[in-house]
């Protein structure tokens, strides 16, 4: 596939996860390395919706550390169980959070975040590897819209995690 992400003029963001999450499983299918993957993703999402801040945290030496991302400068390691992004791996549950600064412990990387999503992703062993972290400059942006298609397209990972030693 040509590193071309094609996505229609629509405000629908079901109808528009539905239309990337393919050309995502399309994008990391011949690329073994990990790191390529992730980069990719994190830039198709960033792309086709725009958000302030979307990458990955990955679990390395008891913590979570900074992977690839599109947007600011991000905070560098966050401690398992703390805020939104710790919580969503110790948890192995995705956080929607409708406004950070109401969440406990939730860690400012900037300033400008105002709502978060994040997805765990799985190893083939059924322990979190990482998250999927998407911040907003809106109150409220995410619901369960996006959970369900950020978790498409963290299940497209996952299989790919799977096939490829990490």
């Amino acid at each position: 596939m040509a590193e071309t992400l094609f996505v229609s003029q629509t405000a629908d963001r079901a109808a528009a996860y539905s239309e990337i999450a393919p050309q995502i499983a399309a994008l990391i299918n011949s690329e073994r390395d990990v790191t390529a993957n992730l980069a990719n993703i994190a830039a198709a999402i960033k792309q086709t919706f725009g958000f302030f801040w979307v990458g990955f945290y990955i679990a390395k030496g008891g913590e979570l550390v900074v992977g690839p991302f599109q947007g600011p400068i991000a905070c560098s390691r966050i401690a398992f169980g703390k805020g939104v992004c710790g919580t969503a791996f110790s948890t192995g549950e995705t956080q929607i959070v409708p406004d950070v600064d109401k969440f406990p412990g939730h860690i400012a990387c900037a300033s400008e975040s105002r709502s978060e999503i994040v997805v765990p992703i799985f190893s083939s062993r059924d322990e979190v590897w990482g998250v999927l972290d998407v911040d907003s400059d809106r109150l409220d942006d995410f619901d369960e819209t996006d959970a369900v298609g950020l978790r498409s397209i963290v299940r497209i990972l996952e299989k790919k995690l799977s096939e490829e030693p990490v």
